[in-house]
């Protein structure tokens, strides 16, 4: 029995040490350009007219680094490097057009059944001792949201509160997804 015991320990134990090895082997080490290991990651720039959306992607980096744990973000002060980001535009496109040239809508309205959003950043990585700029990407995403539904079928309400609602929202998914993707590129093999 004890041998028994034995063969599986073992078998338990190669097979932790294989997937262990496979993990890193397939995603390889991550780290910061230059190796660096500490990090400050500033409140984002926003040339945008979409108060505070900044928060989101300032905390959706800072969400990324700390659970890849390829460094550790501190103030400016203490950091070797420090990652700026600049939300350059927000762009909305609106979809499903309904015309008002049917019984309806009076002539010449137009309702959107959907709504775009269009985000683009732009991130530098540049080490504190020279401002050397180590790293610089550029990223957009979009999404997509149906505005709210009126009593009448296709046809969709201009609801100021929704609209609004709906736009942070996909503002902040945008946000995480982009910023997942911005920190990949960021630590990939360097």
């Amino acid at each position: 029995m004890s041998n028994l015991f034995s063969v599986i320990t073992c078998f338990v134990a190669g097979l932790a040490i294989l997937v262990g090895c496979a993990y890193h082997a397939g995603s390889g080490d991550r780290q910061i350009p230059g190796g660096y290991r500490s990090i400050a990651v500033p409140v984002f720039k926003n040339q945008t007219n979409e108060p505070g959306i900044e928060a989101y992607f300032t905390n959706a980096m800072i969400v990324e680094i700390e659970r890849a744990r390829v460094g550790t973000v501190t103030e400016k002060a203490n950091s070797q490097v420090t990652l700026e980001g600049t939300i350059q535009n927000v762009k909305y496109v609106g979809g499903g057009p309904v015309a008002g040239d049917n019984i309806l809508l009076p002539i010449n309205t137009v309702l959107n059944t959907t709504y775009t959003v269009i985000v683009t950043v732009k991130l530098q990585l540049k080490r504190n001792s020279d401002l050397k700029v180590l790293w610089e990407g550029n990223f957009s995403k979009n999404s997509t949201y149906q505005t709210p539904k009126v009593g009448i079928v296709g046809l969709t309400s201009v609801n100021a509160t929704y609209n609004q609602s709906a736009r942070y929202q996909n503002i902040q998914l945008i946000a995480a997804d982009m910023m997942s993707e911005a920190h990949d590129r960021l630590t990939e093999n360097f």
